[in-house]
């Protein structure tokens, strides 16, 4: 599965494109791991996949996503990542507790876009917060990472047909920090302000640069 993710990384680059992936600070090996991030498109997995490879990234995602696609509903349905039927909040939920306490057993990390949805232009979407608070409850041991992504809208900006060329795709996971069950709501709110801010630097860094450097 990684060396799937390798080589469509690849063939991203094949039309140009340039992928800036940062992580901020070494991540632990001996605790689980919460990532969260915004979502654009399905082509910040492969890059997802491939550099955190050696924390075992696991996602929650929406059923539809595990058929039809190319090598993405593949490695949601054989990766270890679980399927949740959005119509069925109960069932869900049920679900996302279940993958947490496996994931908590094994040491192994989830991914989870809050939004629910992908953003088509870039803009970060309110962030929804059961999955989440029932994903901290179920991983108390975790580690929450917050990681924002910038600029991959631009794949799905014409359905992904044509494919793009010299899109820059720039992902950051940042510091780690530990979960807050006490207040889960609030904590989940400055998770999704910070990456919000993260998130429209990359943006003015793409679309403005020289309004970019003046703003660091």
């Amino acid at each position: 599965m990684d060396l799937l993710n390798y080589f469509i990384l690849k063939c991203l680059n094949l039309l140009g494109t340039k992928i800036l992936f940062e992580i901020q600070t070494p991540l632990p090996k001996d605790r689980p791991l919460i990532f969260v991030g915004n979502h654009q498109s399905t082509f910040e997995i492969p890059p997802i996949i491939w550099f955190l490879r050696r924390h075992h990234p696991k996602f929650i995602s929406k059923k539809e996503l595990g058929r039809g696609i190319p090598s993405v509903s593949f490695n949601l349905r054989h990766g270890g990542s679980v399927l949740i039927d959005r119509t069925n909040p109960k069932a869900a939920l049920k679900q996302i507790k279940l993958f947490g306490q496996q994931l908590q057993k094994k040491n192994h990390s989830a991914i989870i876009f809050p939004e629910g949805t992908r953003s088509r232009d870039g803009s970060l979407k309110k962030f929804q917060k059961s999955g989440l608070i029932c994903l901290f409850q179920s991983m108390p041991n975790a580690l929450v990472v917050p990681i924002s992504i910038g600029n991959s809208w631009r794949f799905g900006e014409h359905e992904y047909f044509p494919m793009p060329l010299g899109v820059k795709l720039h992902l950051t996971v940042h510091h780690p920090v530990e979960i807050e069950n006490d207040k889960p709501n609030e904590f989940i709110e400055r998770i999704e302000k910070y990456i919000g801010e993260e998130v429209k630097k990359k943006q003015l860094d793409e679309f403005n640069p020289s309004e970019a450097q003046q703003k660091k």
